[in-house]
C-alpha cells in the first residue's frame, strides 16, 4: 500500500480524497496555488507544497511543479481527482517515468478513450451499442455535408477532444451546417489545440444516464449502478440522482452489462464511467467515457454503501475487485451549489463568503471546501458545495433535500440554492418527467429569491 499520496487538485475533491487516506492510514500532500493558500484541502493535508500563482497553466496544469512537489515530499502516488490533469494521457506518463503512481488510467486507456472518435470506434469493437454516425474524424466540410445527409437532420457535431459542452453543435436543417461546423472547430481548436470534428445522428428527448464501472489489473470489472445526469445546463450537470426515475429492471441489467463489457474490452483498470444517451423508447446509445472519478460519485456511494475513493487507491495499489456488481438499495440526489446567480443567467459569483450554515440531519452528506470568511476565487470552476440527500424512496429523498436547502445558509455572495429549490417544487421533475432539454426554457420564479440573501 502506498505510505504518501499528493492530491494533484484543489477544493472539495482535494478534501475528499484527503479523509478517505487518512481513514487508510495513508500520509497525504497538499498542492495549492497562491490564491487557495487559505483553502480547507492545504490546512487538512499532512503536507502542503505551493505550486505557482492563481491561473491553472501556471499552477494546477503545471506539470513540472506537481511532479516537483510529489518528489521532494517523497509522495508514492498521485491521485489527480477530476478535471485539471485527471484525463491527462501526458501526465500519467510523466508519473510511471518517474516512478510515481497514478491513480487513475494509464496513459494508453486515456488516449484511447479520451479521443471521442477512438473511443467510439472501440466502443463498436466490444460491441456495445454506439449512437449512428461518421466513421471516425471527418476530414473537411464536403465529407461533413455528405456525412449529414446519409443520416439525415437532426445532426450533432462534435469536436473529438471535447469536454463540457464545448466544440459541440445541434443542427436541424443543412443551411445551418456549415457556420456550425466552423464556429464548432473555431472553439475546439482554441479550448483544447484540436479542431477535429465527428458526426452523431442528434437523439432527440433523451436522458443522460451513467453506469459507474470499476476494473482492476487483472483485466476484472465490476459495475455500481446508474446516475441520472440529465437536469444540465450548456452541457454541464446541475443535479443527479439515483436511481434513475426512468430506469426500469431490465434496462439497468442491460446497460449494466454493456457497461462491463466496455470496461473488460479495454482492460480498464481504476474507477470510471461509461457514459450513455437513452431514448423516450429506452434505446441506449455509447456517448464516452470518462476515466476518473466522477462530481457526483456521493451519490452512488450513500445508496450501495461504498467508498469509490478508497476503492481507486486499492485498485492502483494492485489489490482485485471482488468482481460484485452493485445494484441501489437507497435514492439519493445530489445538488451542485455553485457560486452563481440562478437570476442572472448564471453569471459566477466570486467574493468572500460572510456568513455559512449547513444542513445536517439524517441522510445529509455536504462536501464543500469553504467556511465563513473563505475568499471564493474568480479562478476556478463556481462549484462550491455538493449537498445531498439520502432515502428510502425518491420521494423522501426530494423532501430531505428540500429541508436542508431551506437550512442552507450562505451569505456574501449569490449561489444556485434558489434554482435546485425551486426545481424541487417542479411537477416535472417531481414526477420524474425529464431530459436534458429540460433547462431549455426554464425560468426563475421570484418567490424562491429570499433564499440567497445579500
Amino acid at each position: 500500500m502506498f505510505k504518501k499520496i499528493l492530491i494533484a487538485n484543489r477544493g472539495e475533491i482535494a478534501l475528499r480524497v484527503i479523509r478517505t487516506c487518512k481513514e487508510m492510514g495513508i500520509k497525504t500532500v497538499a498542492v495549492y496555488s497562491k490564491a487557495d493558500a487559505e483553502s480547507l484541502h492545504v490546512r487538512f493535508a499532512d503536507e502542503a507544497v505551493c505550486i505557482g500563482p492563481a491561473p491553472s497553466n501556471e499552477s494546477y496544469l503545471k506539470m513540472p511543479n506537481i511532479i516537483s512537489a510529489a518528489e521532494i515530499t517523497n509522495a508514492d502516488a498521485i491521485h489527480p481527482g477530476y478535471g485539471f490533469l485527471s484525463e491527462n494521457a501526458k501526465f500519467s506518463k510523466i508519473c510511471a517515468e518517474h516512478d510515481i503512481k497514478f491513480i487513475g488510467a494509464s496513459p494508453e486507456m486515456i488516449a484511447k478513450m479520451g479521443d471521442k472518435a477512438s473511443a467510439r470506434e472501440t466502443m463498436q469493437a466490444a460491441g456495445v451499442p454506439c449512437i449512428p454516425g461518421s466513421d471516425g474524424v471527418l476530414k473537411d466540410f464536403k465529407e461533413c455535408k455528405k456525412t449529414a445527409k446519409k443520416f439525415g437532420y437532426p445532426i450533432m457535431l462534435k469536436a473529438t477532444a471535447g469536454g463540457g459542452g464545448k466544440g459541440m453543435r445541434a443542427v436541424w436543417k443543412e443551411e445551418d451546417l456549415e457556420p456550425a461546423w466552423e464556429s464548432a472547430r473555431q472553439e475546439a481548436g482554441a479550448a483544447f489545440g484540436n479542431d477535429a470534428m465527428y458526426m452523431e445522428k442528434l437523439i432527440e428527448e433523451p436522458r443522460h444516464i451513467e453506469i459507474q464501472i470499476v476494473g482492476d489489473s487483472n483485466g476484472n470489472a465490476c459495475h455500481l449502478s446508474e446516475r441520472d445526469c440529465s437536469i444540465q445546463r450548456r452541457h454541464q450537470k446541475l443535479t443527479e440522482e439515483t436511481p434513475s426515475p426512468f430506469m426500469t429492471d431490465d434496462l439497468r441489467e442491460k446497460m449494466g452489462e454493456a457497461a462491463v463489457k466496455a470496461a473488460e474490452y479495454i482492460k480498464y483498470e481504476g474507477a470510471g464511467t461509461i457514459e450513455f444517451l437513452v431514448d423516450k423508447h429506452r434505446n441506449f446509445y455509447f456517448m464516452e467515457m470518462n476515466t476518473r472519478i466522477q462530481v457526483e460519485h456521493p451519490i452512488t456511494e450513500q445508496v450501495i454503501d461504498y467508498d469509490l475513493i478508497r476503492e481507486q487507491i486499492l485498485v492502483a495499489a494492485g489489490v482485485p475487485i471482488s468482481g460484485k456488481n452493485y445494484f441501489p438499495k437507497l435514492h439519493a440526489i445530489e445538488c451542485r451549489i455553485n457560486a452563481e446567480d440562478p437570476y442572472n443567467n448564471f453569471r459566477p459569483s466570486p467574493g468572500i463568503i460572510s456568513n455559512l450554515h449547513a444542513p445536517g440531519g439524517h441522510g445529509v452528506r455536504i462536501d464543500t471546501h469553504v467556511y465563513s470568511g473563505y475568499m471564493i476565487p474568480p479562478n476556478y470552476d463556481s462549484m462550491i458545495a455538493k449537498l445531498i440527500t439520502t432515502a428510502q424512496t425518491r420521494e423522501e429523498a426530494i423532501n430531505k433535500m428540500k429541508r436542508a436547502l431551506d437550512e442552507f445558509v450562505i451569505e456574501g455572495v449569490q449561489t444556485t440554492i434558489p434554482f435546485h429549490r425551486q426545481l424541487m417544487d417542479n411537477p416535472d421533475y417531481l414526477e420524474g418527467n425529464y431530459t436534458t432539454k429540460f433547462m431549455e426554457g426554464f425560468v426563475m420564479d421570484e418567490k424562491y429569491k429570499d433564499q440567497n440573501p445579500d
